[in-house]
């Protein structure tokens, strides 16, 4: 009996530990950078602790089960408390505490200690992407989503990848020591990569900090550890790790490349786009970023998101402005998020076409990216 319970408790304790050696998901990742590490060591520390102190107690337990059974003739004894006894079982777990506690408080004061950082990016959550803004660098972007629908509702392929793909992934430089400001445009969200033991909540109205400092390249992959809605499961992160020099190669041609989009939205002011060109770019605009919530039939969903199909300020001729100033400045009290500054002028000029002439809309209207900039600027048209 006793070898069946030692062969017991030995597969169930080896599980952890041919998991720390195998890579197998079953514990706890051991990430990239010095803190990761530092988390981990200590999770298998207080791990190997819990472990003694199970065979010792179940062991006793066992022991004195077997030796004390009524068929070799042990009889009860008859006693009360021992001062010396409670002593012991008080004092042994307080130093046992003691002991797990001291690293873990280390630990802890490491994970938060955000001075000295060589550069700052802010995260700000929204249903359902992340926006990236690097300080002193004029530099930032949305995050969204890369897994196509046509995957989430089964009609592809999934791909390795599935669900934690993004179209623009965060970009940091190895060896430097990055401050994140963590917080959020709407509910709360929590910006989790385990591989940098970092995992704090976007709140909105609120800051939070956290950092890293990355050792070696490479592609690292996390999600919004919040249940933030209905996408909830649809708002990943991945951020591409690169050497110094990668990194500042990347950083500059991100900024020539922001800079262009910039002359290019305003050289748009002055041009007329085509119903065809505004369709085709609407649809795609609209299938990544609007059908989540009116579905890609413009339907939307009972009760939660208004129907764009055939109905509302989609097909009313009197209210085109109202349907670009909805896109561009959202809706307040309601899940509508504002798409100016998520979109360009040119994106939000196709996908308010594609609104007012798909699913059978077909007003004949067609929205120019002058007439996008005027509602930004609060003029009417």
């Amino acid at each position: 009996m006793i070898r069946q319970l030692i062969c017991v408790l030995g597969a169930l304790f080896a599980v952890p530990l041919y998991a720390e050696t195998q890579s197998m998901p079953l514990n706890m990742t051991q990430g990239v950078t010095e803190v990761s590490q530092r988390v981990f060591e200590l999770h298998m520390t207080i791990f190997y602790i819990c472990v003694v102190i199970g065979l010792v107690v179940f062991g006793v337990m066992f022991w004195a089960i077997i030796h004390h059974r009524k068929s070799k003739g042990a009889v009860a004894a008859s006693f009360h408390e021992s001062t010396k006894v409670e002593i012991l079982w008080t004092v042994i777990p307080f130093v046992i505490l003691i002991v797990m506690a001291v690293p873990a408080t280390q630990t802890l004061l490491a994970m938060e200690d955000t001075s000295k950082a060589d550069m700052t990016v802010q995260v700000t959550g929204s249903q359902w992407k992340w926006h990236y803004s690097y300080f002193d660098e004029d530099v930032q972007f949305y995050s969204h989503l890369a897994t196509s629908s046509a995957q989430i509702t089964n009609q592809r392929e999934k791909r390795s990848n599935y669900l934690l793909e993004v179209d623009r992934p965060l970009v940091l430089p190895i060896g430097k020591k990055v401050r994140f400001l963590i917080t959020s445009q709407d509910v709360i969200h929590s910006w989790w990569v385990p591989d940098f033991a970092v995992k704090k909540d976007a709140n909105p109205g609120f800051i939070n900090e956290a950092w890293t400092r990355i050792d070696k390249p490479g592609i690292y992959r996390g999600q919004c550890a919040e249940l933030c809605g209905k996408d909830h499961g649809f708002m990943p992160i991945v951020v591409i790790a690169k050497s110094q020099s990668d990194y500042d190669d990347w950083l500059q041609t991100t900024k020539v490349a922001q800079h262009e989009a910039r002359e290019e939205e305003q050289r748009l002011l002055s041009m007329q786009m085509s119903m065809e060109e505004l369709m085709d770019l609407g649809e795609k605009v609209y299938n990544t970023r609007c059908a989540m919530c009116h579905q890609a039939n413009g339907q939307g969903i009972p009760g939660a998101f208004p129907g764009l199909a055939g109905e509302g300020i989609s097909i009313d001729p009197a209210a085109k402005l109202e349907h670009v100033s909805v896109v561009v400045h959202g809706r307040q009290g309601t899940a509508m998020q504002a798409f100016g500054p998520q979109l360009s002028l040119k994106e939000l000029a196709a996908v308010i076409t594609y609104e007012r002439n798909a699913w059978g809309n077909n007003t004949g209207e067609t929205i120019q990216a002058a007439e996008v900039q005027a509602v930004m600027d609060g003029e009417d048209f």
